[in-house]
């Protein structure tokens, strides 16, 4: 992978189109979310977005950065083949954020932006061989709607990426045995979405497992009930939810969007 700072000159804002903007203003919140919310693991884990209207260039955060650092102006414009476009930091990126996104960026067209993470909760599913079971709503909101990919080592070799987007196939949520939890979707609050209810769903089974009594496990096709009620495109809560999350941010500190 190439790595090259930018030069200065103009502020970004000034010399990028207004949709690539509005896509690092979200994808800078999506990472002060996760900082709020605890889903972070220092600098490492990733949330990439695609930007809009170019030739397959990705956005992802510096490597060094932690999450409540990241600002629309900070998030790195790399390529597919991993060459740094813009970078007003001098950070580069972390190699193995790049063989994760990029495979996905570049399989699946739909996506738009790509969530991983490390968590406590995420981890401990991950390592359970049933993987993710149907507990709760939030659990069952995945039924058979999730993927998994067997753990292979730091994620560093290229020809990882076929069997990482074989195994994701045409879900927006996988789980990266004995790794995390990732999700995508066509935007970064489709991604979100995703990623906050999948952990909040490992987090519960963790803890009714923890319990020690004995578990009751919906059947089948409620299970599939629920899914399919969290699959409807009208719901209000895909138009509400994330300008009232901004809304956190713009109180606690507006400065994801410099």
């Amino acid at each position: 992978m190439a790595v090259r700072r930018a030069v200065a000159g103009k502020p970004l804002r000034d010399r990028v189109g207004a949709a690539e903007w509005a896509t690092r203003v979200n994808l800078a919140a999506c990472y002060r979310l996760a900082a709020h919310f605890r889903m972070t693991d220092v600098i490492f884990t990733h949330i990439s977005a695609r930007v809009p209207e170019s030739d397959g260039h990705f956005l992802i955060n510096a490597y060094g950065l932690l999450f409540d650092e990241i600002t629309a102006s900070s998030l790195v414009k790399v390529t597919s083949a991993g060459d740094v476009v813009e970078d007003a930091t001098g950070l580069g990126i972390n190699p193995a954020g790049y063989v994760i996104h990029s495979a996905i960026h570049v399989a699946r067209h739909d996506v738009g932006c790509v969530m991983h993470t490390h968590t406590s909760a995420g981890l401990a599913v991950a390592a359970q061989k049933r993987g993710l079971l149907p507990l709760t709503q939030h659990a069952m909101r995945f039924w058979d709607r999730l993927a998994y990919h067997d753990y292979e080592g730091v994620a560093l070799d290229l020809d990882e990426q076929a069997r990482l987007v074989r195994d994701l196939g045409s879900h927006n949520a996988m789980i990266l045995r004995n790794h995390g939890l990732l999700t995508c979707g066509a935007t970064v609050r489709e991604a979100w979405d995703l990623m906050y209810y999948l952990e909040r769903a490992c987090q519960a089974q963790i803890a009714a497992m923890a319990g020690g009594a004995e578990l009751t496990i919906p059947p089948p096709e409620v299970a599939e009930k629920v899914a399919r009620v969290f699959l409807r495109p009208s719901r209000p809560a895909m138009q509400r939810d994330w300008p009232a999350l901004l809304r956190m941010l713009d109180r606690i500190d507006p400065s994801y969007a410099d």
